[in-house]
């Protein structure tokens, strides 16, 4: 059989088992495209409000991104892809497994069968699998997410999967620091949705004892935050006034920043190098100081078509500034990863730099300041906001 019949047998039987509910999942692999990053695909089935679909999961070294698709566009990126760019598939369903391999013009395609595999849910907001379920709080009712009768207001379904998302990310972030109480510091706090849903969860759900501070300029919803706090019984969660720069982290396990502007996310990350925190998770918004440096330096010439225009030039500083950031930390003896994060279907997706205190990963010093002062000199950038914090 030639190695087209070979492709159409392997998406024939994935489109089968889509359509019977037997699909567990299809994972590409051998992959030698144009994107050195990426590392795998991976396939499965969902349900969304707008039928079945075809979930794709690019997994690349430091994110994913994931996008759903129709059969017709689902099956004509697998055909694609499994022509050109990856040298291998593992089809996995309910009856069977199927390996596909790719040797240059060399194909085959070996089938086995499996007994006892269950097929799993496709429910794409399973609301089993939420954190949070139990809705009749004080905090819930004070932030507006609940109404007085304890149910989620239907104008806040949406900021309740939300914060229940944030809750998923942060509480085995939270879990695997090693400290008996841990002291969690949240940089920029606003109205708390984040602090009051992870300590709710933590403190009556986990039962990890934990301490919150959630650190916050405007004084009012510093009161609002500490009178819900109480209202709620929470008494190891606390706001306190203050600007990001000036408040003392010191003794914090962890330093979380969401959408602080521009260099306070920098503050953030400083506050969190200095007091040794375990673990620094920032969010950024806003990217101007390394932007505007760009605008007034020399970048590269080669880069001038990718800069020319100022969407790019602002998305370009972005990655730029966020680069120089996770270096900053591996060289301040963290491990870092920096992936997209989507709350749910109507929210922007984010930037989340997550940094792992590591001592082993501070080792190679010289590597990491090379690679920084070649970027900055790729992109005509003279100073970091946060290496002048640091003092280099």
């Amino acid at each position: 059989m030639n190695a087209p019949d070979r492709i159409e047998e392997l998406l024939t039987a994935t489109r089968d088992a889509f359509a019977s509910g037997a699909l567990v999942q299809l994972k590409l692999g051998g992959y030698h495209g144009d994107e050195p990053e990426l590392k795998a695909v991976l396939v499965k089935k969902i349900t969304v409000k707008t039928g079945e679909k075809y979930s794709f999961t690019w997994r690349y070294k430091t994110r994913d991104t994931i996008k759903n698709l129709d059969e017709p566009e689902a099956l004509a990126l697998l055909r694609d892809g499994l022509k050109h760019a990856f040298r291998s598939a593992q089809l996995a369903t309910t009856g069977f497994d199927m390996l596909f391999e790719r040797n240059g013009d060399k194909q085959r395609l070996k089938r086995s069968e499996v007994e006892g595999r269950e097929p799993p849910s496709t429910d794409h907001n399973r609301a089993k699998n939420r954190p949070l379920t139990e809705t009749d709080k004080p905090w819930l009712k004070a932030l507006g997410i609940a109404g007085k009768n304890g149910a989620i207001r239907n104008d806040a379904q949406d900021k309740f999967r939300q914060i229940n998302k944030m809750v998923e990310i942060f509480a085995p972030l939270v879990a695997a620091i090693k400290s008996g109480r841990p002291l969690i510091v949240d940089m920029g706090a606003g109205k708390g949705y984040l602090d009051f849903a992870l300590y709710d969860y933590l403190a009556t759900v986990a039962k990890q004892p934990v301490r919150i501070v959630g650190v916050e300029l405007r004084a009012q919803l510093v009161a609002d935050g500490n009178a819900t706090a109480k209202a709620s019984g929470f008494e190891g969660l606390s706001f306190q006034a203050g600007s990001i720069a000036e408040f003392d982290a010191a003794g914090a396990d962890a330093v979380i920043a969401l959408h602080a502007c521009d260099t306070a996310t920098d503050d953030a990350i400083f506050k969190g190098i200095s007091s040794g925190a375990s673990l620094i998770a920032v969010a950024p918004c806003c990217h101007k100081q390394i932007r505007r440096q760009m605008e007034a330096g020399q970048a590269d010439a080669r880069f001038e078509p990718l800069l020319r225009h100022g969407i790019f030039l602002e998305r370009q500083a972005e990655m730029v500034t966020d680069t120089l950031r996770a270096l900053l930390l591996e060289l301040n003896g963290y491990k870092t990863k920096v992936f997209e994060f989507v709350s749910d279907a109507h929210t922007p997706k984010n930037n989340l730099i997550v940094a792992e205190k590591d001592g082993r990963a501070g080792r190679d010093r010289e590597t990491v300041l090379q690679q920084i002062a070649e970027i900055k000199k790729m992109f005509g950038i003279e100073q970091h906001y946060l290496e002048g914090l640091l003092g280099l």
